[in-house]
């Protein structure tokens, strides 16, 4: 009587042991497959200069090291849509290369702050709701921070104003 229940026993543990390997190997191939599409290596930069930025390749690259400079606070605004007006909250960083232009960005926060008010009063909440108006509103951003930043230092300074956290109500 005992070897019946032992093989049913094993066979749960069996069919236990199974599905964790398919479990193990589903979700391994899910994130590798996520992990080459998301983060794929796309070495072709586009310096065409369709919303009045300057290209890349004025920008100091002393040393070429990507450097990440925070806004001390997110920015927080009222942005007007056509059913109704939306709270937006939006964490910014800027990069730029090389420790010189890090000191340079850091050193004109406050003009790069009124810059980005600015720019993201002119916001659309119907707009920012799309994932085109949130790229729309930070090449924008880049475009005008960078002018900016080229009037101040004679350099554009920040390669590209990101977009760390962006939460809309």
């Amino acid at each position: 009587m005992a070897e019946p229940e032992l093989e049913a026993g094993g066979k749960k543990k069996s069919k236990m042991m199974l599905i964790i390997i398919v479990a193990v190997l589903v979700l391994g191939g899910g994130g590798a497959g996520a992990y080459f599409f998301l983060f794929a290596a796309d070495d072709t930069v586009n310096t065409d200069n369709l919303d009045g930025a300057m290209p890349l390749a004025e920008i100091e690259q002393s040393s070429g090291t990507a450097l990440y400079v925070g806004m001390p606070r997110p920015f927080q605004f009222n942005a007007p849509g056509v059913t109704r007006e939306r709270l937006v909250q939006i964490e910014v960083q800027l990069m730029v290369r090389g420790p010189e232009n890090e000191e340079r960005a850091k050193r004109h926060i406050p003009m790069i702050e009124g810059t980005l008010l600015r720019v993201f009063s002119t916001a659309n909440a119907d707009d920012l709701v799309t994932e085109a108006g949130k790229t729309e509103l930070r090449s924008k951003s880049t475009a005008q921070v960078r002018q900016v930043m080229n009037d101040l230092e004679k350099s554009p300074v920040v390669e590209e104003v990101l977009f760390t956290g962006f939460v809309i109500q």
